[in-house]
């Protein structure tokens, strides 16, 4: 088993606190990214897609996974847990200091998670306090004008990677 967090970040203009909808732990907002097998390496040609509110039982014992998938090339089994808890909105600080925040973490078995796609729903706020909800980033940018701080806002270079967590955060 290792532990992956999914860390993003992105050029941030007049804005701050860019998450999921419902924080990174929202039950309802969906993970897009691609798996690669641990034991021959094949990358999924399609996007899996987890999410806290779907979980799986795990034969022979008692406890729960998000994702139990078998590789098609060479049908190796495996498992994807998502961790909640661990997240934080990307800030306009962290942004401007070139670094990542953590969003998600995922215990994987058997599996690598790859290309994490952002989708829509997502969250952001100016600087100026104006919300703007449901945004969909699979684009790549969001461009609005905030009429309360009189200033355009804009989200651009979205980067997102996966970082091997050694302990538990």
């Amino acid at each position: 088993m290792v532990n992956y967090m999914l860390m993003i970040t992105a050029e941030l203009e007049n804005l701050t606190n860019l998450q999921p909808q419902g924080g990174s732990d929202d039950p309802n907002y969906t993970y897009y990214f691609k798996m690669k097998c641990g034991n021959c390496g094949e990358v999924t040609q399609k996007e899996t897609c987890v999410s806290l509110n779907e979980t799986v039982p795990l034969p022979f014992n008692k406890v729960t996974t998000n994702l139990v998938q078998k590789c098609k090339f060479c049908g190796r089994e495996g498992t994807v847990t998502m961790i909640s808890g661990k997240g934080r909105p990307l800030t306009q600080e962290i942004s401007q200091a070139g670094k990542y925040a953590p969003l998600m973490l995922f215990e994987c078995r058997g599996y690598e998670p790859v290309d994490f796609s952002f989708g829509n729903g997502w969250k952001v706020q100016s600087l100026e306090g104006t919300a703007f909800d449901g945004i969909d980033l699979s684009g790549g940018e969001f461009v609005e004008y905030d009429e309360k701080g009189e200033c355009p806002v804009m989200i651009s270079n979205l980067r997102a990677t996966f970082d091997v967590v050694k302990k538990m955060l």
